[in-house]
């Protein structure tokens, strides 16, 4: 008797969550990130997208996080997944994809945002206030090190094309944020599951 193999949905979520709130919306987001600015605009802030994937069996995961560090005091922030329903080998198209999903949400970041982020530190940016707008990618420019080398430097020309800073590793620490949340599998609801 042979195992049936499972057979993952494609699922793009477009809401996020985090430990406290679900379904929200990117205005929401963005909301969020504005209030939290708002309560200690004395202080230096990292904005923060970053993606990382990881192959499960029969689908691969994907993990996007938004986050919003205050440098050294704290950080919100929140997450949404996509779950692609086959396993990708091709560490192009693995580091390609996680771009990908970082700038479709960085765009929600534009300038206008930024701009309006920043005029709420700026009366303070003589005291040391600062803020600065990353997409962390999970590729690194070490041969030995990282298989991803031959692709980043087109990955990080995506990002500033943007008008975005792109980190790579080691500088992209966020990156560590998603990875552990693409270590689980994804798990079929229950209802899917029964119909599978």
């Amino acid at each position: 008797m042979t195992k049936q193999r499972r057979t993952f949905p494609m699922i793009h979520e477009t809401t996020f969550r985090n430990m406290s709130e679900q379904e929200l919306d990117i205005e929401a987001v963005r909301n969020r990130i504005a209030g939290f600015i708002a309560q200690d605009p004395r202080a230096v802030y990292n904005l923060v997208v970053t993606t990382d994937a990881q192959v499960h069996s029969g689908h691969t995961k994907f993990v996007t996080f938004i986050v919003a560090y205050r440098v050294g005091r704290g950080a919100w922030l929140c997450s949404r997944q996509v779950i692609l329903p086959r396993e990708i080998q091709s560490v192009q198209e693995k580091l390609f994809l996680e771009t990908t999903y970082s700038q479709e949400i960085a765009v929600h970041f534009d300038y206008h945002y930024r701009a309006q982020l920043e005029d709420m530190i700026l009366p303070f940016m003589d005291g040391g206030a600062d803020m600065k707008f990353f997409v962390d990618i999970d590729g690194g420019t070490d041969k030995i090190k990282n298989k991803t080398a031959a692709y980043v430097a087109e990955m990080v020309s995506l990002v500033e094309a943007m008008g975005l800073i792109a980190r790579v590793k080691p500088e992209s620490v966020m990156v560590s944020i998603a990875d552990r949340e693409t270590k689980k599998p994804y798990r079929l609801p229950l209802s899917a599951a029964a119909n599978g």
